[in-house]
């Protein structure tokens, strides 16, 4: 799950990371009103939407007037803000966070994430503060230093202070900027982030250390633990069938192909994808059923792929363990019946009740095609969108 970064801010700030005073606002006059509480006679207006590269967008204003602040608000507030985050179609800006400006003396970045390979949270830091660290790892790796943080004890002040000193944080600011290092760690861990950024960390003329941006996100697994984050969740800034998918606990994803799919488990949902890709198509969606999925599950996940107008065609991978193929077939359906299916279908069952599923869809009076493995159901499914079944 994702969050705005006037609210991750906020959560930041109450853990002990330091953030300039910033007020978010609604309106034109909301942004005004926050300017004017604001001390200081510079201040940055910036979009709130859950994407990055809002500033090369547009979505970032430095003014020195309120008639500024004025003109920044009237600019930003419900422009369809377009960033390499949001693909072409942008989105829509609704709100805004008005905070103080600060004289910039060094941009630096530190984030928080899981290392996979070592099965712990890493630290990674780098003096290359505002670039994507996607970036300066393509680039200059060798700017990126990090620090894997034992569970038991947590991140340790020689740690912290190892980092500061890697990225060049002057002399004047390293014990502020391991006091903000720990409390930053310590905000992953209480609210089970599955990234904690800020990008850029900045020190200030007067050696201060402030988080100039902010971004947090969630483990969905471990959301039950904290009802005070879901609050902060923004439905409006995340996908219509991605909301509806969360409703009947589906793992779904909107994609821009044309084929959409329907399978039970997360590494066979991808690999579906790359056989489609490797055949020549394009997935419309990634979408998990699960392995213990009943008929209201599969019935919803065949609505919400029939509802993405992209689609000109559908493929049903189910591998049968848990989740029986014959419950598979009748979810499919009764989901085509009931929206009206318009569209080939490729299935393959394999696995428990296989044979039943496909008696099921056979007798079924569906436009349907069987395939015998993945390699055939990817290359029928393709044939399909490029008009081969009819």
């Amino acid at each position: 799950m994702n969050i705005h970064e006037y609210q991750a801010k906020d959560l930041l700030s109450k853990m002990g990371v330091k953030v300039p005073d910033g007020k978010v606002a609604f309106t034109v006059d909301e942004a005004i009103a926050n300017a004017k509480a604001i001390k200081g006679g510079v201040w940055v207006v910036k979009a709130q939407i859950h994407a990055g590269g809002r500033g090369k967008g547009g979505g970032v204003k430095v003014v020195k007037s309120f008639d500024e602040v004025e003109k920044a608000a009237r600019s930003i507030l419900g422009m369809q803000l377009v960033t390499h985050q949001t693909g072409p179609e942008g989105r829509k800006v609704q709100k805004l966070l008005v905070e103080a400006g600060c004289k910039i003396k060094k941009e630096y970045y530190v984030g928080c994430v899981v290392d996979r390979t070592t099965s712990r949270i890493v630290m990674m830091a780098s003096s290359e503060g505002g670039m994507e660290i996607e970036t300066v790892a393509a680039k200059t790796p060798e700017k990126i230093y990090k620090e894997i943080i034992d569970p038991a004890v947590g991140l340790s002040p020689f740690q912290a202070r190892k980092l500061a000193f890697q990225i060049g944080i002057n002399n004047e600011a390293v014990n502020k900027t391991v006091k903000f290092f720990t409390a930053l760690y310590n905000t992953f861990i209480k609210y089970d982030c599955s990234i904690a950024e800020i990008n850029p960390l900045v020190e200030t003329e007067d050696h201060d250390i402030l988080a100039l941006d902010a971004k947090l996100n969630f483990d969905d697994n471990g959301l039950f633990r904290h009802p005070d984050i879901m609050e902060l969740r923004d439905l409006s800034e995340e996908n219509p069938n991605e909301i509806e998918a969360s409703k009947y606990g589906l793992s779904y994803i909107s994609l821009e192909g044309s084929i959409g799919c329907l399978v039970n488990g997360a590494g066979l949902a991808m690999a579906t994808m790359d056989i489609i890709k490797l055949a020549g198509g394009e997935p419309a969606n990634f979408l998990d059923v699960g392995g213990g999925a009943d008929k209201e599950k599969v019935t919803a996940a065949f609505k919400i792929i029939l509802s993405d107008p992209n689609v000109r065609a559908i493929l049903v991978n189910i591998f049968g363990g848990i989740m029986k193929c014959d419950i598979i077939a009748e979810g499919v359906i009764a989901a085509a019946k009931e929206v009206g299916l318009k569209v080939p279908l490729v299935v393959r069952l394999e696995g428990t009740n296989a044979e039943k599923g496909k008696q099921i869809l056979n007798g079924s009076g569906l436009r349907i095609t069987a395939a015998d493995g993945m390699g055939d159901a990817a290359q029928k499914v393709v044939a399909a969108v490029k008009g081969g079944v009819r």
